[in-house]
């Protein structure tokens, strides 16, 4: 697991704070976002508004791509106890055909399975035992967010328990993650852009008393006289759905003994199974047009919700939590102004958007209940996709614009600046195993084998101060070529996904963000020290007037 390693002495706020950062709910995404910021030193308190830990399932899934976001929050040997891997996910006519057929990998791009079933109390647990050993982490349950008071460079955060009683926190910077019905969201008025697509469902999770397969793992029937959903959601646990029909009243369908009746046919029977809940919920496809005001900031359920098709709601919250963790401590630290955390906004909500609008598409052709209109959706889907065998899933959705090399030309960021990093088996100093294990987490610096860095005292000194690690690759059974770099670490690339990622783009170097997302790559004898250079640029033009560290 990642150490606590706390930095140099930052810049300190006029007025002294209680703590580094206040986070506003303990879901996962709030919690993601303590353990992140608790491993870079600093000193969080969370504020939740139960006392307990919620105990029922809500999201049911994480892609490959956000398994290795949390495994940077040091759970990940851990994960593989509470999921299990998806074989696929089909959608199907009411007939059995098969519509759509995407079948997942046990191990993909990113290092993960392409699919992750989980109960996630049981991701929770992971999460709070972890942020029970950080020394930075203060949760206080039973806490509800009643107040938010914006004093200069810190944050007055006023808190009620159940009694009435209230306590004021004093922060540099308030996070909401406090989902849905987020009161920081509704404190702070930001505008919000609502689709209006909305249907209500029946959803009924349940745990199987006895072991049974499921092929493929997930399964969408697309049948108009009821659309219904089938998926895993982890070691013994499952969850179907039923759509509400037009007409049908939603205190009828939200009895247990509907549940029952909607269960039985797919072999779910008191004998078989134990229903841990059934209830009626809408989804909603929105997103606040603003995630920062002043020294508050939203992530998470409070900054977007989005219908369940794709299964990304919890995946993006995830990614909003590891995009701002790394930002924030930048600011913090004093390497750069506040003004970098507009970044952060204008990268996450492109991103949020995208995925909201292909759900949303996604759900169209979904939740269809007039028989015609079905029929004509099946002919149409079917004659398209004659003769077509199973797809892989979509890559990771790359950054348009933002904290990226050459983000400011007018064509936007050349590729594969944006893009998400694949993580392959490499050997180092440490031993052999992943990337992001063997070499660590933050900024990395990847250098070809062939490439001639000429870094420097002064840029690998800039570097040193981000916490970056610099890495030499040697292809598998080779040797590297160009003159050795003094502070990089040399990594056999095992697996060879290194070298064709670089070769692909013709690259010599690349610089990849502490999200793993690409910075930029970049080729020839200065090629490195260019892309070092533009990031130093952009945030030392960030960097406040008299700042250190």
């Amino acid at each position: 697991m990642p150490k606590v390693s706390p930095h140099e002495p930052s810049p300190s706020p006029t007025d002294p704070t209680d703590v580094d950062v206040v986070v506003v709910g303990n879901g996962p995404v709030g919690a993601a976002l303590s353990v992140l910021l608790a491993q870079r030193g600093w000193r969080t308190t969370v504020l939740e508004r139960r006392r307990r830990p919620y105990t029922l399932p809500r999201a049911t899934s994480f892609d490959g791509e956000t398994a290795r976001l949390l495994a940077a929050c040091g759970i990940g040997p851990e994960l593989g106890r509470i999921t299990e891997p998806a074989s696929g996910y089909q959608w199907r006519t009411a007939g059995g055909e098969t519509l759509l057929d995407i079948e997942f990998r046990p191990q993909g791009p990113y290092g993960w399975p392409d699919a992750n079933t989980m109960h996630q109390p049981a991701l929770e647990e992971l999460l709070a035992a972890r942020a029970a050993e950080l020394p930075g982490v203060t949760v206080l349950p039973g806490r509800q967010a009643v107040g938010i008071t914006e004093q200069g460079d810190r944050v007055l955060v006023a808190a009620e328990d159940e009694d009435g009683a209230v306590q004021t926190v004093s922060a540099r910077w308030v996070v909401g993650c406090d989902g849905a019905n987020s009161f920081v969201r509704h404190h702070l008025d930001v505008p919000v852009t609502d689709l209006g697509f909305s249907y209500e469902w029946l959803l009924c999770d349940v745990a199987l008393r006895e072991p049974r397969a499921f092929v493929p793992t997930n399964v969408q029937i697309c049948d108009p006289a009821r659309p219904t959903t089938l998926v895993g959601s982890g070691p013994g646990h499952r969850r179907w759905e039923f759509m509400r029909l037009p007409g049908e009243r939603a205190a009828e369908l939200n009895r247990e003994e509907t549940a029952w009746r909607l269960l039985e046919p797919f072999g779910v029977t008191p004998d078989t199974a134990t229903l841990l809940r059934s209830t009626t919920y809408m989804f909603q496809a929105r997103w606040a047009e603003q995630w920062r005001v002043g020294r508050v900031l939203l992530a998470g359920d409070a900054a977007h919700l989005m219908p369940p098709f794709a299964g990304q709601g919890m995946c993006s919250g995830i990614r909003d939590v590891v995009n701002l963790a790394w930002k924030l401590d930048l600011v913090l630290r004093g390497r750069a102004d506040d003004t970098v955390l507009d970044s952060y906004t204008e990268e996450r909500r492109a991103q949020v958007r995208e995925s909201i609008m292909s759900s949303v598409q996604l759900g169209r052709v979904i939740c269809v209940t007039d028989p015609a209109a079905a029929a004509e959706r099946d002919a149409t889907v079917l004659a398209n996709r004659r003769g077509q065998g199973p797809t892989r899933p979509e890559p990771a959705k790359p950054l348009a614009d933002g904290l990226l090399y050459g983000g400011g030309a007018e064509d936007g960021p050349a590729r594969p600046a944006g893009e998400v990093v694949p993580q392959g088996a490499v050997t180092g100093p440490g031993g052999s195993g992943p990337f992001d294990e063997v070499v660590g987490r933050g900024f990395v610096l990847l250098l070809a084998a062939h490439a001639d860095a000429r870094l420097g005292a002064e840029r690998l000194a800039f570097l040193a101060g981000l916490g970056a690690h610099v890495v030499r690759l040697r292809p598998a059974g080779g040797a590297s070529s160009a003159a050795p770099e003094p502070a990089a670490v040399e990594v056999v690339d095992a697996d060879g996904v290194y070298g064709a990622y670089l070769a692909r783009y013709g690259a010599g170097a690349l610089l990849v963000r502490p999200d793993y997302h690409v910075f930029g790559a970049a080729a020839g004898p200065e090629g490195a020290a260019a892309l070092v250079d533009d990031l130093r640029a952009r945030l030392e033009a960030a960097v406040p007037a008299g700042a250190t560290g």
